[in-house]
């Protein structure tokens, strides 16, 4: 079974964003990468990873995509495109690391990921909690 572990949110400031959700509901800062199309900040309650998100290129506020941990990124895969999921690429270089994801689209277009490692602050296992 896939757990939910990930949700993407474009801000316009990242500190600004990391700061709040730090101090309203106590997420520790898990990560930070700056990739040729923006940067990200990663927070995590333990359980699920927050990416705070802010692109080079315009980019409206508000959520972005989910991610969902899998035992098995292939059988998922054929799954998602069985079901008229289409494949949208893959961010990342070898599926052992931490923030691997292939990113799909669902048959309205929304993006979503999946992964077998996972993301930073989230447990190493899709059987925990």
């Amino acid at each position: 079974m896939a757990k939910l572990r990930h949700i993407a949110v474009v801000v316009k400031d990242l500190e600004k964003a990391a700061a709040f959700y730090q101090k309203v509901f106590d997420l520790k800062r898990v990560g930070e990468e700056h990739l040729e199309m923006g940067s990200g900040i990663y927070l995590s309650d333990g359980v699920i990873n927050l990416a705070l998100l802010k692109y080079k290129s315009e980019a409206p506020s508000g959520a972005h995509h989910f991610g969902f941990h899998v035992d098995d990124l292939e059988a998922a895969r054929k799954r998602i495109e069985d079901a008229g999921g289409k494949f949208f690429f893959t961010l990342g270089d070898s599926k052992e690391q931490a923030n691997f994801e292939m990113k799909f689209k669902d048959p309205d277009g929304v993006i979503f990921d999946i992964s077998e490692k996972g993301w930073v602050g989230t447990p190493k296992k899709t059987t925990d909690p």
